[in-house]
């Protein structure tokens, strides 16, 4: 049995608590923060799968990583990774076209086309949210005109803020897109059909379709694209066939869910009316009343849901985000529990669970804290957030060199390494020599001191030049 935590100990978890309360500010406050929501990235991963295949990549090499970002886009870049904005999604009409635009993203992987752009980088290293309705206070990322407005612009505007293929790529990809389509037994349509989508922006916004204008494009015309790929497509034996029903509505939920999270509730209400009692509106209306505290009603929807699928680990997920977020996080736990026993412990929804468990300031839930983070962070080393609250943990039962570690794990992911390194090596007296959590300590301390050098030696460059 654990000793009650020393007031040291409880005021380091306050500490803990006050820093990573401001972290999730600024981090939410960036511009294209990473969305991260365990329903959106088993869909990614299940409509992307049988892409992949046919594209010769191994299962599971490449990440699908949702961006918010009101802009229609999609791109690559380094460690074999897909960035979806969330303008895109909301675009889509059907699950096809997204399927259509992974095709193309992966005919720009296996052709080599990889450009890291700093701010992708930078993007892909800012894990802001750990779902999608954490820190539902935070500021909507704008009204679906102002994202249509944004679209883009001819693809020239958008891609150009991370990517400069040159147009013979763009090709390349576009027929590679095609192939791993066909291969797949997916149809064509719906790359198609987006297609049209950035032509129809493009003369809205007046870029022009004229051969004289392509020099000071980075993409070929998209009519010439269009009907490139519809020569191809016309002679597919996937072309005909139906979208899978299954896949398409499950798209239509995550659509709803990240509409909602993302509109004004004004404009969610208005797109998905009360009238409306399919699943994709009863999301939608769930976030969207939460995010104006109406408690009651957001409850009410995921009642609705929960009752048309008792056993789905998501619907679950969200009421219990919904009561441990209104303050009411002994609620929330048998909600949390349940969710995370169905997805065989996501390590987004436990993350979620162990913050509920903390947040219970009961000692008694401590122990189970602990061990539903700790795995979490072992399945998914890069979330911030549960270091966070796995070191909360830790502080609250008086383990400081653990509290410490989970911290500089923390820290050292968002690029802090001073504190990191402070953190890491106060650790590293109190654990056992040798040990996992021992030798994790000095990798972070040889980790952070090399950034911090390199950085002063870039500093000390640009000064000297």
């Amino acid at each position: 049995m654990r000793q009650p935590a020393s007031l040291t100990a409880r005021l380091f978890a306050r500490f803990l608590a006050i820093a990573a309360a401001l972290a999730l500010s600024v981090q939410h406050a960036a511009a294209q923060s990473i969305l991260r929501d365990a329903e959106t990235e088993a869909l990614f991963k299940d409509i992307g799968a049988p892409l992949v295949k046919a594209a010769g990549l191994g299962k599971g090499n490449v990440d699908f990583v949702l961006l918010n970002d009101p802009s229609i886009n999609a791109f690559v870049a380094g460690g074999q990774a897909i960035y979806i904005h969330s303008g895109l999604i909301n675009a889509a009409d059907n699950v096809n076209e997204v399927q259509g635009v992974i095709a193309h993203e992966l005919g720009h992987i296996t052709g080599g086309h990889i450009i890291r752009y700093d701010e992708g980088a930078k993007a892909a290293t800012s894990i802001s949210i750990l779902s999608l309705l954490l820190g539902v206070a935070a500021a909507a990322a704008g009204s679906p005109d102002a994202a249509m407005g944004v679209l883009a612009a001819g693809q020239q505007a958008a891609m150009g803020k991370f990517l400069a293929f040159s147009r013979v790529q763009e090709s390349s990809a576009d027929a590679a897109g095609a192939e791993y389509l066909s291969k797949a037994g997916i149809s064509g349509r719906g790359s198609i059909e987006f297609f049209k989508k950035l032509q129809n922006l493009e003369f809205r916004h007046g870029y022009s379709q004229n051969e004289e204008a392509t020099f000071s494009r980075t993409h070929p015309l998209t009519g010439d694209r269009i009907a490139n790929l519809r020569d191809i497509y016309d002679k597919d034996p996937a072309w005909n066939k139906p979208d899978d029903p299954s896949l398409e509505e499950r798209f239509l939920r995550v659509r709803a869910k990240l509409y909602g999270y993302l509109a004004e509730p004004a404009q969610t209400l208005a797109a998905y009316p009360p009238t409306d009692s399919s699943i994709p509106a009863h999301y939608a209306r769930a976030y969207a009343y939460h995010k104006e505290a109406y408690v009651g009603k957001a409850l009410a929807e995921t009642a609705a849901l929960i009752s048309a699928e008792p056993d789905n680990p998501y619907f679950l997920e969200l009421e219990g985000q919904i009561l441990l977020e209104s303050g009411r996080p002994d609620q929330a736990l048998p909600a949390l529990r349940e969710a995370t026993r169905l997805t065989g412990n996501n390590a987004l929804i436990a993350t979620i669970f162990g913050h509920a468990l903390v947040a219970t300031e009961n000692p008694v839930n401590y122990p189970e804290a602990e061990r539903v983070l700790k795995a979490a962070v072992a399945r998914d080393r890069e979330s911030p957030f549960a270091w966070y609250q796995l070191g909360v943990v830790y502080a609250a039962q008086g383990d400081m060199p653990r509290a410490r570690l989970a911290s500089a794990e923390q820290q050292v992911m968002e690029g802090r390494f001073p504190e990191a390194l402070q953190n890491a090596e106060a650790a590293l007296p109190g654990l056992p020599q040798g040990s996992a959590d021992w030798l994790r300590a000095e990798d972070i301390t040889l980790q952070a001191r090399a950034a911090l050098e390199d950085k002063k030696k870039k500093r000390k460059s640009k000064d000297d030049g």
